[in-house]
């Protein structure tokens, strides 16, 4: 139970805590990552890094990543986020379906996301929900087992 007049918890999205086995993936105007599979083990911390290594400015070819749940529709995740501009492409109402997230970078930007992989084996889908990238390859999953 939290005392009265403190704040609320912050949402364990992403976390500026990098405590986790790092992993850093790279993204750039060719709108691909570096890394499209990441292994962990059920519980494990991962402290993922984006790094945005293109040129292009933020508003036209921004990055993140997100990881989502398995039973996400990815379509229309996409779609939802496609007209979230204001929120960088993370719908408010889609929040319940992210595990894990970076901010949007722009160029020569980083960000990254601490988390404990999901308890439950399985593939877990992770992408850029920049409008266009996940649909031309920006995504990856990562596998517990």
């Amino acid at each position: 139970m939290q005392a009265e007049g403190s704040p609320a918890p912050a949402p364990a999205v992403a976390s500026a805590v990098n405590d986790g086995r790092k992993v850093e993936i790279v993204a750039n105007d060719t709108m691909k990552f570096s890394i499209v599979e990441i292994h962990a083990k059920p519980g494990e911390r991962l402290s993922v890094t984006l790094v945005n290594k293109g040129l292009t400015p933020k508003f036209s070819m921004g990055h993140n990543w997100i990881l989502i749940k398995p039973e996400v529709n990815v379509d229309a995740f996409l779609a939802t986020a496609a007209e979230s501009p204001t929120t960088e492409y993370v719908p408010a109402a889609s929040r319940g379906q992210i595990l894990a997230s970076t901010k949007l970078l722009g160029p020569g930007e980083q960000d990254t996301a601490t988390f404990a992989a999901p308890a439950t084996a399985g593939q877990y889908p992770f992408l850029c929900s920049y409008p266009g990238h996940a649909q031309v390859g920006m995504r990856g999953v990562l596998i517990v087992d």
